[in-house]
């Protein structure tokens, strides 16, 4: 059987490809359909996507029923959350050599925490343990966009996802707004540091996926697909 080359940036022999962006970004369509184009080339695909934890989602559903949860006590009980699906759900797949596809990765807790009023330098401390991304994609899109797919889905706008808990406005649109606001200036700042690559979500599905493909080529030189696997061992 071949080796699988680690990745230069984890060093595990798997992909990381990470999809960060506002609500209403496309950035979860755009991730189910690479998966699935991955699949087909013969890509050994997992896809995990934030708060998937059954150890601490309830406990969040719960915490944001009652009101109970502070900036502090949101941001921890994600960062359990995030570290039990890293541990059951990331790091398994990463370590079997498949190309493991994130919808929203610690950077969401970055963004988020930071703009709840969390110092950023803490928060990233608390997520040390994740290893840094192969590809992180961050669909820029405008908060105006944002809202607009919004109300076009016809989903409800949830009480924190529009930032209620801050007291920006008693208006919930008017809330998810300004709070959306606050986390693109945040993932628009985290950009050059975490060296995203930009993808300009305004763009119709098809293009904006011809150009993550385009984009994984390089990544993808020489790794295994299920094929090779089986022809090898």
């Amino acid at each position: 059987m071949i080796p699988e080359t680690p990745s230069p940036t984890h060093g595990y022999p798997g992909r990381l490809l990470v999809f960060e962006g506002l609500d209403g970004s496309g950035k979860s369509t755009q991730a189910r359909l690479l998966g699935k184009w991955l699949q087909a080339r013969g890509y050994r695909v997992f896809f995990t996507e934030w708060n998937s934890s059954e150890l601490v989602s309830q406990t969040i559903r719960r915490g944001k029923k009652k009101g109970l949860l502070t900036p502090t006590t949101f941001s921890l009980l994600h960062a359990t959350d995030f570290a039990d699906r890293f541990e059951r759900h990331i790091l398994p797949p990463l370590r079997a050599g498949y190309v493991v596809i994130c919808d929203r990765y610690a950077y969401t807790a970055f963004v988020r925490d930071a703009a709840r009023g969390c110092d950023p330098e803490w928060v990233r401390t608390i997520y040390s343990f994740a290893p840094k991304p192969d590809r992180v994609f961050y669909f820029q899109v405008g908060v105006a966009v944002s809202l607009q797919r919004k109300i076009a889905s016809r989903l409800k706008i949830s009480y924190y996802e529009a930032g209620m808990d801050l007291g920006l406005s008693d208006d919930v649109r008017e809330s998810y707004e300004k709070f959306q606001n606050r986390l693109k200036r945040e993932y628009d700042a985290m950009a050059p540091r975490d060296e995203f690559v930009i993808v300009n979500a305004n763009r119709p599905v098809e293009v904006v996926q011809a150009e993550l493909r385009h984009q994984l080529r390089p990544l993808l030189n020489n790794f295994p697909t299920v094929e090779t696997l089986i022809h090898d061992h």
